[in-house]
């Protein structure tokens, strides 16, 4: 197990250090960490390519409407996972969450192979997925920032994170290998067993932070806080967003990454499916795009991400990405076509695992508890997600309104632009904050 307490040789510790920034006993935890999401992201991007296949099956021009029931759906969620994070010791929340989750994947298994053609069954798992996606991810990373404090988050997130690229590189691999000889339903099945995998290793990683506390006077990393629940009603999560100003900022930040990644999926869904009209063919771009994004985000997060976030601080991470996304918008707008789109989305989505998903990770680790879990479930899930659907329609009015594909572009540019000011805003909240708790 990568979170027991044999510590690796005095070598190998020296050379993890020298090679990756670490302290000589975080080399287990880091290790640990990276499992988690290595098992968590090979299930999600397993499937992710079924998911695509299937929003396409359901008609390319109705995709703001799965959109708008995604963010419906979450809403619903969203007081369910209050009820249980206020009910269940913050150290079980995710067992719990992760095991209802791996029931659905079984039940939409069974459904899938009785009803493979069902439309509505494609529509609902997409909906579906869309939703557990943002839990579970964001849910894993909780964990992390309630065990992790920011000088070991800076040094230690972007190494988890390429467990999350390991498996975003392997899932993709595994899907277009195995749905032939399993199909669809056989690939949910295996989702289900890794998510089950993905608990034993949350656990894993507790009982390693018991043994290793940060402080024996910080409540907040204290076995005890862990083991208590965190109370509250079922809508703490908006509550707890509405009454701070900087998670309002992460909000919007969020909200703004949303934004500019709907505007690229929709691009991306219409010209996958004029170039490549079989599905299967489908669910191979789909899984070879993914693959480029993970062998480029694995390598940012293994040598480059950590060493930038201590030397030159997290707003490089969360201003660098938006950036050139700007540029990518304004590329596209004079050359709006499938390859030009195709790079633009791989530099974007590389660049939000490799730099920016640490980097905002990074920012709760200043925080309470309660906006640790709650809170940042919400922003997670709810506001990126309603993100989403408004900017679902807006890019449906923005292509009914103009004629020429430039138009979407500039606006994408638009958005990218305020992305990077508000990520250098909250970068300087974060140290703020981390200054007065210190």
């Amino acid at each position: 197990m990568p979170t027991g307490d044999a510590a690796p040789p005095p070598f190998l510790a020296r050379t993890l250090s020298r090679l990756f920034g670490l302290e000589p006993d975080e080399a287990l935890p880091v290790a640990g960490g990276a499992l988690l999401f290595f098992l968590l992201f090979t299930g999600y991007f397993m499937l992710r390519p079924v998911r695509e296949t299937m929003g396409i099956a359901g008609g390319v021009d109705n995709l703001q409407w799965l959109f708008t029931a995604t963010f419906v759906a979450t809403l619903a969620a969203m007081p369910l996972f209050g009820w249980v994070a206020g009910r269940v010791a913050r150290r079980r929340i995710l067992p719990w969450v992760y095991g209802f989750f791996a029931a659905n994947l079984l039940a939409f298994a069974a459904a899938i192979y009785i009803r493979p053609d069902d439309v509505w069954v494609a529509r609902s798992f997409y909906v579906w997925l869309s939703v557990f996606n943002m839990i579970a991810i964001s849910l894993a990373w909780s964990v992390l920032v309630d065990l992790f404090p920011t000088a070991q988050a800076k040094r230690t997130f972007a190494l988890m994170a390429a467990g999350a690229s390991l498996g975003g590189l392997t899932g993709p691999l595994l899907g277009v290998a195995l749905v032939g000889p399993i199909g669809h339903a056989g690939l949910l099945v295996l989702a289900a067993a890794l998510l089950l995998a993905a608990i034993a290793q949350a656990m894993a990683l507790q009982r390693w932070r018991d043994r290793h506390p940060v402080d024996a006077g910080d409540l907040d990393h204290d076995t005890a806080s862990r083991s208590t629940r965190l109370g509250g009603n079922s809508f703490a999560g908006a509550t707890t967003v509405l009454r701070s100003p900087y998670l309002l900022g992460i909000a919007v930040f969020v909200l703004l990454l949303a934004s500019v990644t709907t505007f690229l999926y929709f691009e991306q869904a219409r010209l996958v499916e004029a170039t490549f009209p079989d599905r299967e063919d489908q669910t191979r771009v789909f899984g070879v795009i993914d693959t480029i994004v993970q062998s480029l985000a694995i390598l940012s997060q293994l040598f480059i991400t950590g060493r930038i976030a201590r030397k030159l601080g997290i707003g490089v991470l969360l201003v660098a990405v938006p950036l050139v996304v700007m540029c990518g918008f304004l590329w596209l707008a004079f050359a709006p076509t499938f390859a030009v789109l195709a790079v633009v989305m791989i530099v974007r989505r590389a660049g939000e695992y490799g730099f920016v998903r640490p980097g905002r990770e990074m920012l709760y680790t200043v925080v309470s508890p309660e906006a640790k879990y709650k809170g940042k479930n919400f922003i997670d899930t709810v506001v990126y997600r309603g993100g989403d659907a408004v900017s679902a329609w807006s890019k449906t009015l923005v292509d009914m309104l103009a004629s020429q594909p430039a138009i979407a572009a500039l606006v994408g540019a638009a958005l990218a632009l305020v992305w990077a000011v508000t990520g250098g805003g909250l970068a300087r909240a974060q140290r703020r904050l981390e200054g007065r708790n210190s």
